[in-house]
């Protein structure tokens, strides 16, 4: 272990970026120690055209930049230094807004005011600009927004839970040409990729193990925007294997802030909110390819919404979980890919319920959660019933409740545990008009779905 401590940094430095063979090097460093190296791997590579050079090279530096906020955390150094190269003004106010939202909840439990640390380098040359090439590379890739002429063709990520299952059938509805990708290594979502039937595109990402010596050693440690990196990874992955579009499984309900602490909204799901959506969609269409269209195909539907279109098909019952604990160690039996305790468990189970027969139901997580009196607290901070709602990717608190009202009024589940307690002791509490479910599965709100897709979501 080495003897620097990220805390006691004065900076933190983003060294360089490289690409050969189809790996990508992304390399940090706090002060002048040693180089954190983080390398994300692209499986058969084929060899970049010459046209969409300047693009790529600059996909990478935004993934540089994006990628380093796993780093910067473990000691959240007051002085950001841009080495690999420079930013315009749009660039450094998008990772601002990135860094101190995207780290938001990491913030306010390590009670460090990021506002005050997080202040990218600002300088009037285009990113991705090198030396003397650099006014070339403004022609071909700068502020006009160059239109590579990719295919037409979808990336879709797949992360194991219902969302983008539910965008994945949608496609296929539409006839749209597109592939199933994930990042990392996960059978559970390798096995939800195999059963959508589209071509499939598996990227490796490698985190640098000199962090988590870090981690062990007390550097600041918390959540992560990882959709943000994620996405990053995949417009490199799109210039690299021409696809025209990324269309993400984020819903309206990821907007909506956990709670707000210091005048500032703090959101678990902010880089899967509309705000990162909009702004990494500019930056994208700007400054890496004019053609590239990054969008979550279910930007207008509640989670109640994408719940109740999951439940129209059985198809993937058996391999898909939304449950974080347990991507990693899977058994044969479907019990196996639901822990039952947590609150992407709790949710899940609680938004589906009302959609789908309660056998199914149970089939699917091997237990009835809604009638195990030791899950009330659980269930109570999704409601927001004494506190807020969790830490989690979960939907709203007025989603949760509705769903328990509407479970309260149905005879094969109103005498679980945990729905006869709410319905006498919460039910009475609440406003009746703000339970319906009806409102909450209209389609609404801002998206920026391609027009030729935007009816399909709205099809009962």
């Amino acid at each position: 272990m080495n003897s620097v401590d990220p805390r006691e940094a004065q900076a933190f430095r983003f060294v360089r970026r490289d690409y050969a063979a189809g790996e990508v090097r992304l390399v940090y460093a706090f002060d002048d120690g040693p180089e954190l190296i983080e390398c994300i791997g692209f499986p058969h590579a084929p060899d970049l055209p010459r046209e969409r050079q300047a693009a790529f090279d600059a996909a990478l530096d935004l993934l540089h930049w994006i990628a380093g906020v796993s780093y910067y955390k473990a000691g959240v150094p007051a002085q950001i230094r841009i080495e690999s190269a420079e930013l315009d003004a749009a660039s450094v106010a998008f990772l601002d807004a990135l860094y101190v939202h995207g780290l938001g909840e990491f913030g306010f439990h390590n009670k460090i005011d990021l506002r005050a640390r997080i202040r990218f380098p600002a300088h009037s040359r285009h990113p991705g600009l090198r030396g003397d090439e650099g006014e070339t590379s403004r022609e071909s890739a700068g502020e006009r927004g160059l239109a590579l002429g990719l295919p037409r063709s979808t990336l879709v990520p797949i992360g194991g839970g219902k969302d983008s299952l539910v965008s994945v059938e949608l496609l296929k509805h539409a006839g749209e040409n597109a592939t199933a990708v994930w990042i990392g290594s996960s059978g559970l979502i390798e096995s939800c990729a195999r059963r959508t039937g589209l071509p499939m595109l598996n990227i490796a990402r490698s985190i640098s193990p000199l962090l988590f010596d870090y981690n062990r050693a007390g550097a600041f440690n918390g959540h992560i925007p990882v959709t943000a990196i994620n996405s990053a990874i995949l417009v490199v992955a799109a210039i690299l294997y021409g696809h025209d579009a990324i269309a993400f499984s984020n819903e309206r309900s990821a907007s909506s802030a956990t709670l707000e602490y210091d005048g500032v909204p703090i959101n678990h799901q902010w880089s899967k909110g509309w705000e990162f959506e909009r702004s990494f969609a500019d930056l994208v269409r700007t400054r890496v390819a004019a053609d590239l269209h990054y969008y979550s195909l279910l930007r207008p539907l509640s989670e109640l919404a994408v719940a109740s279109r999951f439940a129209r098909s059985n198809r993937y019952d058996d391999v898909f979980s939304s449950c974080n604990r347990n991507f990693r160690i899977l058994g044969p039996k479907p019990s196996d890919r639901w822990c039952g305790q947590c609150p992407k468990c709790h949710f899940v189970f609680l938004a589906l319920a009302p959609f789908m027969p309660k056998p199914r139901l149970l089939g699917i997580f091997g237990r009835n959660l809604l009638d195990d009196p030791a899950q009330v607290g659980g269930f109570d901070a999704l409601i927001e019933y004494r506190d807020h709602k969790p830490f989690e990717c979960v939907g709203e608190g007025r989603e949760s409740r509705a769903a328990m009202a509407e479970l309260a009024s149905r005879a094969e589940w109103r005498e679980d545990a945990i729905i006869e307690r709410f319905a006498h002791e919460i039910l009475p509490r609440l406003d009746a008009a703000e339970l319906a479910i009806a409102p909450l599965l209209v389609v609404a709100g801002e998206q920026r779905i391609p027009p030729r897709l935007l009816a399909l979501i709205g099809q009962d």
